[in-house]
C-alpha cells in the first residue's frame, strides 16, 4: 500500500486530469506527457519534504524548474523549451487547486519559464545566393525561366514565400521596378525590384508563363497545370537548386533572411529593413543585426592577431 503523502499527491494531480480530459477535451498524448511532467514535479517536492502541490509555494515551483534544468542521476538536463513545457503543466495544476478552493494561493501563476535562446536567422553568403540563383536555370524551358524568376524575387524582394505565391500578375509593375505584396494581418506593401529580378520576371512572363497557362488565371507563378504555384511547390524548387548547387539545409526563409542580413551588412538602417521586410515590430528585424555582429566577430577572431 502507497504512503499517504503519495496517494495524496495521486488525487492531486488526478484530479486536474480528469478535469482536462471531461471538461477540456484534451487529448491522450496530451494527457500522458502532463502527467508525466507532473510526477516528476511531485517527486521533487516529496524530495524537499513537501507533502504535495497543496503545500507547495512559490520557491519550491522556482526550484522545480531550476532542477529541469540541471538535471539529476535518472534524468538528462532539459532544454529551456522543454522545461518550459513542464512548466505549463505545473501551472495548470496550480491554477486548478486554487480555483477548486484547495489551496489558497496559486503558487506558480508569478513563476516565469525559462528563456529560451535566441536563434539567430540563417543566411547564407552572397557567393552561395548566385550559385543557388545559377542553379534554378537548367534551361530554355517554362519552368527553368519560372524557378529563375521566383528564385530572384524571393532573394531580390525579400518576401514571405506565401506572398511571392500569393502574387498576381498585376502586382508587378515592370516599368515602376515595384512589387505590391500583401502581407501578414492584410498589409501592403510596396517594394522595390531589382534589376536581376525584374530581368527574370520579364523573361518568365515572355517565354515561360504563357506556355504553362492552360486556364485563365491571375497568377504570376503557375506550375505545370496552370494553377497557382503552391508553397510545398516552391520548397521542391529551392531543394532542387540547391543540390544542382551543392549547397543544404536552404529554404525559402533562407532567401528571406540572406535579403535582410546582406541589406545590413551592406550598411542599410534596421527601419529600412524593416519597412522591407513587413514587420511590426522593429525588434524582429534586430535580431538580423546580431547576425552581422557574429561576421564581424568570426573575422576579428581570425584577422587580429591579438584577438585570441
Amino acid at each position: 500500500m502507497r504512503p499517504t503523502k503519495e496517494a495524496g499527491v495521486d488525487r492531486a494531480v488526478q484530479g486536474w486530469l480528469d478535469h482536462l480530459r471531461v471538461e477540456r477535451g484534451a487529448s491522450v498524448h496530451t494527457l500522458r506527457a502532463y502527467e508525466r511532467d507532473l510526477r516528476r514535479y511531485c517527486a521533487f517536492l516529496q524530495s524537499r519534504g513537501v507533502a504535495g502541490p497543496q503545500d507547495a509555494t512559490e520557491q519550491h515551483v522556482t526550484g522545480f524548474v531550476a532542477h529541469l534544468r540541471e538535471g539529476d542521476a535518472d534524468h538528462r538536463p532539459l532544454a529551456a523549451s522543454s522545461a518550459a513545457r513542464s512548466l505549463v503543466a505545473v501551472r495548470g495544476l496550480h491554477r486548478f487547486l486554487a480555483l477548486e478552493g484547495e489551496t489558497t494561493h496559486d503558487a506558480a501563476g508569478s513563476v516565469a519559464p525559462p528563456r529560451t535562446p535566441q536563434r539567430l536567422p540563417k543566411a547564407i553568403p552572397v557567393d552561395q545566393v548566385e550559385r543557388l540563383l545559377s542553379a534554378a536555370s537548367t534551361g530554355d524551358t517554362p519552368t527553368s525561366f519560372r524557378d529563375r524568376a521566383l528564385l530572384e524575387l524571393l532573394y531580390g524582394i525579400g518576401a514571405r514565400v506565401s506572398e511571392v505565391t500569393g502574387l498576381d500578375v498585376d502586382d508587378v509593375d515592370l516599368d515602376a521596378m515595384s512589387v505590391r505584396v500583401l502581407g501578414k494581418g492584410s498589409k501592403e506593401r510596396v517594394l522595390p525590384l531589382g534589376s536581376y529580378a525584374a530581368e527574370a520576371v520579364s523573361t518568365y512572363l515572355v517565354r515561360g508563363r504563357a506556355a504553362l497557362q492552360s486556364r485563365s488565371t491571375p497568377a504570376l507563378f503557375l506550375n505545370q497545370r496552370g494553377g497557382r504555384l503552391s508553397r510545398q511547390s516552391v520548397w521542391t524548387i529551392i531543394q532542387r537548386a540547391a543540390d544542382r548547387a551543392d549547397l543544404r539545409h536552404v529554404s525559402p526563409h533562407t532567401l528571406r533572411h540572406s535579403f535582410a542580413t546582406h541589406l545590413l551588412d551592406g550598411g542599410a538602417d534596421v527601419r529600412v529593413v524593416q519597412e522591407l521586410l513587413g514587420h511590426a515590430s522593429v525588434m524582429t528585424t534586430q535580431i538580423y543585426t546580431m547576425v552581422s555582429v557574429q561576421q564581424l566577430r568570426e573575422v576579428f577572431a581570425h584577422a587580429h592577431p591579438r584577438a585570441l
